[in-house]
């Protein structure tokens, strides 16, 4: 209990911070665009992300196994995550001028290619673990039989 209460203090005065910073340089900061994005971050995440997350978990535990839901909703997630982070830079795409070589870079192919590369190592994952799982029940299976009578028929 003191842990959180001591966490959730610490986190009130890293944000009151983070608000007198804002505030009090307000001609570098823009609060009013700050605002602005913060409440279409909200409105995003509780309007779209959190009902399409919901859902594809349902369809997930509709469909899968335990076993590879486990899997598929690693790489969805990892996934997700990666898009979010390309997408800003291949939405401004050809909006600032050329300056570097990181502005010059097809984001929108990189991006497939990435979620390629985590679908290809997700299954593959998945394909060691099964085989291992296999080979495991094999010996326990030849385990639980009962020991064969190996006596000797000499005098």
């Amino acid at each position: 209990m003191r842990t959180r209460i001591a966490l959730g203090t610490i986190g009130a005065l890293i944000m009151a911070y983070g608000a007198w910073r804002l505030l009090g340089t307000a001609g570098l900061t823009r609060p009013k665009t700050v605002g602005e994005w913060l409440i279409a971050a909200l409105i995003l995440h509780d309007g779209v992300l959190v009902p399409v997350t919901m859902t594809v978990g349902y369809v997930l535990s509709a469909t899968l196994r335990p076993r590879a839901r486990r899997y598929v909703a690693g790489a969805l997630v990892t996934a997700a995550l990666v898009t979010v982070v390309a997408l800003p830079l291949i939405y401004r795409r050809g909006t600032v001028p050329r300056s570097t070589t990181l502005e010059t870079q097809n984001y929108g192919s990189h991006l497939a290619l990435i979620v390629a590369l985590i679908a290809v190592v997700t299954a593959g994952s998945y394909a060691v673990r099964a085989l291992r799982d296999r080979r495991v029940d094999r010996v326990s299976d030849a385990n639980d039989r009962p020991p064969t009578d190996h006596s000797s028929s000499s005098p």
